[in-house]
């Protein structure tokens, strides 16, 4: 038998750069993809949904939240927390401001499938500490590229019963925000008993064996008092029902 050819150091660092040229294409082909070919909003009819709310985060900046009341937006979720410690930066301005404006609000925790559910929870009920909300508290689960992409689902479902156990505990409701992929993952048959916030660029009457309230139909909005584009939600049901919703609502005051 003859002795294994062993690559030289110029083969290694050959093959290494073409490694990292691949690497390169399939991520801006997915860029592409992403930003480019697949939907990021759908209209929907305002006179059968016409009840309807945005989503923001520090990265919006300042918000006039007056304006967005008045271009007939009746609820918003603001970010207030993300993984074990973050907590973003805008979350106590932009609450002031949409509760002054009459807005209903809501807060939403980005969920990290890498930390403990007792992590977040504590985390996330930091963030809110003597805010008066309207709405539940979302906890936003989906996967993304560096999302605990070693963490397997079994073990990320039970961090977030985990995370909802010790919310409710506490007297909140609490809702899972995801999209198609995360609720056949993830809600599906496990997180049913939370109210569910549901991403896709459809309209809501072509989903109709889905039981979200409430869906995301675009991240590509355009609304006065916000600069740049701002993520559109709408509420699956009249104002009436709307009404009825916002009573079943507890929160700790």
């Amino acid at each position: 038998m003859g002795k294994r050819q062993v690559p030289t150091r110029p083969d290694y660092i050959k093959w290494l750069l073409l490694a990292g040229v691949a690497a390169l294409v399939v991520f801006g082909a997915a860029y592409v993809v992403w930003h480019y070919i697949l939907p990021h909003s759908v209209n929907v009819d305002r006179y059968r949904y016409p009840v309807a709310g945005i989503d923001v985060s520090k990265h919006n900046g300042d918000i006039d939240f007056d304006e967005v009341r008045d271009d007939d937006y009746q609820f918003v979720f603001i970010k207030a927390s993300e993984g074990k410690t973050y907590r973003d930066d805008a979350f106590d301005r932009n609450y002031s401001g949409a509760k002054a404006a009459g807005l209903k609000v809501g807060a939403y925790h980005f969920f990290r499938k890498n930390r403990t559910g007792r992590e977040q929870a504590d985390n996330l009920l930091g963030a809110v500490q003597g805010k008066q909300l309207d709405l539940p508290l979302v906890i936003d689960l989906e996967d993304d590229w560096g999302n605990g992409a070693t963490v397997n689902r079994q073990t990320a479902i039970e961090r977030v019963i985990d995370m909802i156990h010790i919310l409710t505990d506490q007297g909140y409701q609490v809702m899972i925000y995801t999209n198609l992929d995360g609720y056949e993952k993830y809600y599906n048959n496990m997180l049913v008993d939370c109210d569910l916030w549901l991403c896709s660029f459809t309209s809501p009457d072509k989903l109709p064996h889905l039981p979200h309230c409430i869906q995301q139909i675009s991240h590509e909005g355009s609304v006065v008092g916000v600069k740049g584009k701002v993520d559109l939600n709408v509420f699956r049901g009249s104002k009436r029902e709307w009404s009825r919703y916002l009573d079943q609502v507890k929160q700790p005051n």
